[in-house]
């Protein structure tokens, strides 16, 4: 089965900005809009990704997962109702909030989905900062005052990474990308964000957004202390029950391949041009998924590209 593509789709944010049309050249839904997300590969009620062209042109993400699931995916996979990994593409020209997802032993009875996810920085300003776990020292008492004080951004541990960097996020890490980043976030398939600081300002209607800090409060892992970027072990850069997530180095005529024969896999290309069979070309920041038993892609220049699988 060819290479399957999505079209994505595309969310405007109060902190986003324009960089998806200046870095990969896509053509954004208008002209002058910030728009913060691009969402790659989705199966939600509110939002769905669909096959954008092939013998698959029109069918839904949703449809592919309950309908043909051996056939494309894979077998053995857990039952679940919808694909479980959610792959967006964030640009960050503003702080994001401060903000937690909540741990799964607690999702529910706050009303809620665990969410655990990873950064990848496929692009950064000099200087740029991420902001993950506490400062050292920082406990429940001091963060509790500094959401009163309007101080929590002093609670919260600053980290400078470089392109090409990543960081598993876990469910209860108290996190913020601040401005200055294009990220490739690979995730479980939830949309619980709790935000517990937004730098006091208001949202695109004009409003201060809405926080949640009851919620927040807990969710938070207050003994996450000055975490670092992640060292990759060998090419896995991070591997969880709910995603894995290799970084690939393609020399110009290399092929790249699903890890075994009875699965699929989805690519992000990072740097480079990947070509398929059929001529078609995927380049910087293109999102393609191999189905199972897929003859693969060909780089036709040097190429980085992450490739993503589902446990089993």
């Amino acid at each position: 089965m060819d290479a399957i593509t999505f079209k994505p789709i595309y969310m405007e944010r109060v902190w986003g900005g324009r960089e998806l049309e200046r870095i990969y050249g896509r053509d954004l839904p208008n002209a002058t809009s910030p728009f913060g997300e691009s969402w790659e590969v989705v199966d939600r009620p509110e939002a769905q990704s669909m096959v954008i062209e092939g013998p698959l042109a029109g069918c839904s993400l949703h449809e592919l997962w309950t309908t043909r699931r051996g056939e494309i995916f894979g077998e053995e996979f857990p039952d679940f109702p919808r694909f479980p990994i959610l792959i967006k593409v964030l640009d960050a020209r503003d702080d994001l909030s401060i903000q937690v997802h909540p741990p799964a032993d607690l999702a529910a009875s706050l009303g809620g989905e665990p969410k655990t996810e990873m950064w990848y920085i496929a692009d950064c300003d000099a200087g740029a900062k991420l902001y993950v776990g506490l400062k050292n020292g920082v406990t429940r008492a001091d963060f509790e005052a500094a959401i009163s004080a309007g101080t929590v951004a002093e609670c919260v541990h600053a980290i400078t990474p470089q392109t090409g960097d990543s960081i598993f996020i876990a469910s209860g890490r108290l996190h913020a990308i601040g401005a200055g980043f294009l990220i490739h976030e690979i995730q479980q398939n939830s949309d619980t964000t709790y935000r517990v600081f937004d730098w006091n300002r208001c949202g695109l209607d004009g409003k201060p957004r809405e926080l949640h800090v009851a919620e927040s409060l807990a969710s938070i892992d207050f003994d996450d202390f000055e975490p670092t970027m992640d060292v990759a072990e060998g090419e896995c850069l991070a591997k969880c029950a709910y995603f894995k997530t290799d970084q690939k180095a393609l020399k110009s005529g290399d092929s790249i391949q699903n890890p075994d024969d009875g699965q699929f896999s989805i690519l992000t290309v990072v740097s480079g041009k990947l070509a398929d069979a059929g001529g078609r070309s995927f380049g910087k920041g293109a999102f393609v998924m191999l189905p199972r038993g897929s003859a693969g892609l060909v780089a036709t220049e040097d190429s980085v590209l992450l490739q993503i699988t589902l446990p089993r």
